[in-house]
């Protein structure tokens, strides 16, 4: 992948949305629930269980590892896959509590760190990398259908590659910064629901000149490095 041309992509997106203050919490734990919570749902539906949550218990790790679990699932309805996230999230809990709290895994390495999260139960790479960046303020590039949606409309990816191989090629081509990736992930998820959809609205799309999917494409496209 080139720089240059994903950094333009960026420079555009963000002329275009602004900052957009992503991901909303009160604290790295809340981001981390969330990262869970979200799998396969919408976020306004985490921000309902969210608020729900906070009813009954501190949002604390042994405060909802402690709660019987129909209780945490009855909860978490509004999310979907209640019962199954009520099972993740308390393994996380728990598993969070025997590796001594954020403040002891912050001392580990990014990599160190992401391969212990992918060893809890129903942590995948996606949701990995969500804490990682979100919450741990590691320089990790979160990959979701949005950016494969994107990188692939506009040329930069295939769209199917691997996670980590698509993970990896993001991470090389652009500078480690942590804000950078924060944003960037925000303003691909903005473009996605307003321009980029799985059927795109390429007319208005603020992306449309360079895109080979939007039917006018004066440039070449842009091949992934081997």
């Amino acid at each position: 992948m080139r720089s240059e041309v994903l950094l333009q992509v960026y420079d555009r997106l963000f002329h275009h949305y602004g900052r957009r203050y992503w991901w909303p919490a009160n604290s790295p734990f809340e981001v981390m629930v969330g990262a869970i919570l979200t799998q396969n749902t919408a976020w306004a539906n985490v921000e309902r269980v969210l608020a729900r949550l906070q009813e009954i218990v501190a949002l604390e790790a042994s405060a909802i590892s402690n709660l019987p679990v129909h209780v945490l699932a009855d909860v978490l309805r509004p999310v979907g896959y209640f019962n199954v996230k009520a099972a993740r999230l308390q393994s996380f809990c728990r598993w969070l509590l025997d590796q001594g709290g954020i403040q002891k895994l912050e001392a580990q390495s990014t990599a160190v760190l992401r391969e212990a999260l992918l060893r809890v139960h129903g942590v995948g790479p996606e949701t990995a990398d969500d804490i990682l960046l979100y919450a741990f303020g590691r320089p990790v590039f979160v990959i979701d259908t949005y950016t494969r949606r994107l990188f692939g409309r506009l040329g930069l990816a295939d769209g199917s590659e691997p996670y980590e191989l698509l993970r990896s090629r993001l991470e090389q081509a652009l500078p480690q910064d942590v804000g950078l990736f924060n944003e960037y992930h925000a303003l691909i998820v903005e473009h996605a629901k307003t321009s980029c959809r799985s059927s795109p609205l390429c007319a208005a799309c603020i992306l449309k000149e360079g895109c080979p999917s939007a039917g006018d494409f004066p440039v070449r496209k842009v091949h992934a490095k081997k």
